[in-house]
């Protein structure tokens, strides 16, 4: 046998293949459905979008796309400003 070089590659170990995940569904956007709009003035709505600690939920929890989770952001901010909604939680 001879003896193996130093910067000889090294054999990979192959990976068991996984199976595909199931019941992992992608949620919808309520706004792109025409379901429900997006208004400062709604603040039952915007309560949807925010913890019990009053801070604003992200878009994978949500399930609201990248245009209007912005959206959401905003009114969410503006009613804040009125005194519709709290900046801090209980």
């Amino acid at each position: 046998m001879s003896p193996r070089r130093k910067n000889a590659p090294k054999k990979k170990r192959r990976q068991p293949e996984k199976p595909p995940r199931r019941g992992a569904r992608r949620k919808t956007c309520m706004f792109c459905d025409g379901e429900a709009t997006i208004d400062y003035k709604d603040v039952a709505t915007l309560r949807r979008f925010m913890s019990d600690r009053a801070k604003i939920r992200s878009s994978r929890v949500t399930g609201t796309c990248g245009q209007h989770q912005r959206q959401v952001a905003n009114a969410i901010k503006n009613a804040r400003e009125l005194a519709l909604l709290p900046y801090l939680g209980k």
